[in-house]
């Protein structure tokens, strides 16, 4: 009911919507003698604020069409080289042309971000991966939407979301980078543990694990202290709706979007507040820059998607109720994950000093679970002065935190050429 509800007030603002654009153009108008009048200023600010405020917001495009490599531009595209039901495998595909005039003759580590299937698009990561295009061949988990996914396409859980990873990884092939942003930590590690496990000669040969809910005992936060203190059942009756048409998932279970987007915003709440009132502010200043920023900024922020029931659940309960990682009791398809198995493989952790989602310690936690690899193949690094989001985007990840990820897996990529590993491969995203 509260789906049905959403859609209804949404479509209920489609007449007020209308009436505030076409009082928007009137206002604009070069007719118009007021229009340049703080009143006039002040009515088009409204109307903007309204509209951001109320309009749907659709899956943003990456608009990475270039990189720059010594100094030199090269273009860009953005391809599809796996597409599943509930997600898909993007290779960001430098221009070989441009590269070879960059001088840049050999081949590049291959790195693959997971995405979180959190409630946002995988674009959220777009200042990530702008930082890592210069010296990789970047790739990236582009999760879908679930209100988009018919039901005749079955479900999706935890054991799905591992098995798309391993995929991805196969499609990739041997010698492949991996970088876990936020809530992917632990499914990666399961996954690389299962690959380990089934001697996968395409299991990654590193992992960067940044602000992720290894194990979410250590330093809780106020997430982790709500799933500790609600009920799994709670957590069932209160967030789960059923999709409403027209969507094409119509009937299948979620975890909204918007509910997601309503707790990330209630926990800044004010200085959610002070942003819209300084855009207001800004707009009728005349401020187009610091307007276009807000707007940037907002336009990803409040692009949301569904998440399905049984991942969601399946992730509560595994993850921030019964903590079965750090435990040794976590499962895929009926075995149990180890990941001690874990041995050719580097690991480098990084957490934000102020991080208020995943707190100092739930990431580092991943060393002792990986007791398999040799001290020398493991890093810890805790960026100062940096919270959750700035982790992975933001000065602080391109200046201090991109530069120590790029160092650690160029290490072992060098290894791996000097080995012969990666010589004369033959790979399926080819």
């Amino acid at each position: 009911m509260l789906y049905a509800a959403y859609e209804l007030a949404h479509q209920a603002l489609v007449p007020l919507r209308a009436f505030g654009r076409a009082a928007s153009e009137v206002i604009e108008s070069p007719a118009n003698p007021y229009r340049d009048s703080v009143g006039a200023r002040a009515a088009q600010a409204s109307y903007s604020v309204f509209e951001q405020a109320t309009r749907r917001y659709r899956k943003p495009t990456w608009n990475l069409p270039e990189t720059e490599v010594n100094g030199n531009r090269v273009p860009v595209s953005v391809e599809r080289v796996v597409e599943r039901p509930f997600g898909s495998l993007i290779r960001f595909r430098r221009s070989e042309v441009a590269l070879r005039a960059a001088g840049r003759t050999a081949p590049d580590p291959r790195v693959l971000i997971v995405a979180p299937m959190s409630g946002h698009y995988a674009t959220l990561l777009r200042g990530t991966v702008q930082a890592m295009l210069p010296d990789h061949e970047v790739f990236i988990t582009d999760w879908a939407d679930a209100r988009k996914v018919p039901v005749l396409q079955g479900g999706f859980d935890f054991n799905d979301y591992v098995d798309y990873l391993i995929s991805f990884l196969q499609a990739i092939g041997p010698g492949a980078h991996t970088v876990a942003v936020c809530q992917p930590g632990p499914a990666l590690v399961a996954a690389a543990a299962v690959m380990a496990r089934k001697s996968d000669p395409c299991g990654p040969r590193s992992m960067t694990i940044m602000g992720s809910p290894i194990d979410a005992r250590q330093s809780p936060t106020v997430t982790n202290l709500l799933a500790e203190q609600r009920s799994f059942e709670w957590f069932e009756r209160n967030m789960i709706q059923t999709v409403p048409l027209p969507h094409a998932g119509a009937g299948r279970r979620v975890y909204p979007g918007f509910l997601q987007l309503a707790s990330f915003m209630s926990m800044n709440a004010e200085r959610h507040a002070e942003a819209q009132w300084d855009y207001f502010e800004n707009l009728i200043h005349g401020d187009e820059d610091a307007a276009e920023k807000h707007v940037r900024f907002y336009d990803e922020y409040l692009s949301v998607c569904d998440m399905t029931a049984e991942f969601y659940l399946q992730t509560i309960r595994d993850v921030f109720q019964e903590y079965l990682l750090p435990r040794g009791l976590l499962t895929h398809r009926g075995e149990v994950v180890d990941p001690g198995l874990i041995t050719d493989c580097g690991l480098m952790t990084v957490e934000g000093e102020l991080d208020d989602i995943s707190g100092i310690g739930q990431t580092v936690a991943a060393h002792d679970l990986c007791s398999g690899l040799k001290a020398a193949d493991k890093i810890d690094y805790v960026q100062k002065g940096a919270g959750h989001y700035g982790v992975f985007n933001g000065s602080k990840w391109r200046t201090e935190i991109q530069p120590k990820i790029a160092a650690f897996i160029r290490e072992r990529f060098d290894v791996d050429e000097e080995r012969g590993f990666l010589s004369g491969m033959s790979l399926a995203a080819e």
